[in-house]
């Protein structure tokens, strides 16, 4: 876990070596139909989709780490629910900018990624690289959410939340307690903000709880600074193994990737999870289709997939939130005892929107290093 090193935003709503085998076997009249396909209709049915998909007989993937958000759950359930179709797992660990790098290098070949999952900076400034598709639920999904034409859509979403050993370090309720000498050495981010979305998020929490606004993350960079001073910075990359070993003790992540670290930990460490009360910095992930997808259909059929109740559930399990939540709960298809299992949200809610992550994007780039050396 701790891998997706991409800028998660969405616009504001409610105030993220490639290594693949195989080769296609679908007929060209079928691709040709596949590739501009827009909705189901345009295949006449789900069922001649489903064909169509089955045909094509291959899935190339691209970024999607198993143990976030409950990715190899939902990889292996779309196996098993269409066994005649290869799923090809490339470069796990990979950034949303090196997901368009890869499209754009492998263009033309069976090896392309034909979908992405991405944050929100990297999915607006590629939009001539998706293929505009509205999934059968498209009605469910918020308007804030996705492209009005389908050219991307938001999938799951979560919020900044503190992650600690209760048997290292008193619970944290403020990030005030994190500058105490009871924290020295022991708070971490996952990656550099420069870099990774999660530690970008993390910033931009420290902002909006340090009494700045997303138009100017230098609150958020002082915090850190002050942290830092204090020797309560741990710069090291984040793990499970770092965590397990107790050389970490605090670590700012997305809600449902601290689920994971839980999880994962289980019988080898005790973790909580606390999303500080006050403004809640929170962000989604973007699915689109490559306008390349060498597997056009099954690229649809991934989509159609990820927006049912079955998926949205498993990324509900994996401790995210599902963007059809709202209509599935209205509808009584969500599994409720997951969807009251997830963490107390604060009642005030921020994301940054396009224009606020890249002016951050910018400060970060020109502070950061020497807030925190």
């Amino acid at each position: 876990m701790f891998r997706k090193h991409t800028l998660i935003g969405v616009s504001a709503v409610a105030a993220l070596s490639l290594g693949l085998a195989g080769c296609s076997g679908t007929a060209e009249a079928s691709d040709s139909v596949a590739a501009t396909a827009t909705s189901v209709a345009d295949f006449g049915s789900f069922a001649e989709l489903e064909a169509a998909a089955k045909a094509e007989g291959q899935l190339n993937v691209i970024a999607l780490p198993r143990d976030w958000a409950n990715y190899g759950e939902i990889l292996d359930a779309f196996a098993a629910k269409y066994p005649e179709i290869t799923i090809n797992e490339a470069s796990p660990d990979a950034s949303s900018a090196e997901e368009i790098k890869a499209a754009q290098d492998l263009a033309g070949q069976d090896t392309a990624p034909d979908v992405f999952d991405m944050g929100l900076a990297v999915t607006l400034a590629n939009t001539d690289q998706f293929a505009p598709y509205k999934v059968q639920t498209w009605d469910d999904i918020p308007d804030a959410l996705k492209e009005a034409n389908g050219l991307w859509v938001g999938d799951y979403g979560g919020y900044m939340a503190i992650g600690y050993d209760p048997d290292a370090v008193p619970a944290p309720t403020s990030l005030e307690d994190l500058l105490g000498d009871e924290y020295r050495g022991k708070v971490a981010i996952n990656g550099d903000p420069t870099q990774a979305g999660a530690a970008f998020a993390a910033v931009g929490l420290a902002t909006v709880q340090n009494g700045g606004t997303l138009d100017d993350f230098q609150a958020g960079i002082d915090f850190f600074s002050e942290l830092n001073a204090a020797g309560n910075f741990l710069k090291i990359d984040v793990t499970n193994p770092a965590i397990a070993s107790g050389e970490v003790s605090v670590t700012f992540d997305w809600d449902y990737l601290q689920l994971s670290a839980k999880n994962s930990l289980e019988g080898q460490r005790y973790w909580e999870i606390v999303v500080l009360p006050g403004t809640g910095y929170a962000g989604y992930y973007n699915q689109a289709i490559n306008v390349d997808a060498p597997h056009p259909a099954a690229a649809r059929l991934w989509q159609e997939f990820l927006y049912s109740d079955e998926a949205q559930n498993m990324w509900l399990k994996g401790g995210a939130r599902p963007v059809r939540a709202d209509a599935m709960a209205a509808a009584g298809t969500i599994d409720e005892a997951l969807w009251n299992a997830l963490p107390e949200t604060p009642e005030t809610t921020v994301v940054p929107t396009a224009a606020q992550s890249e002016a951050a994007g910018v400060l970060l780039g020109e502070m950061w290093a020497a807030a925190v050396q």
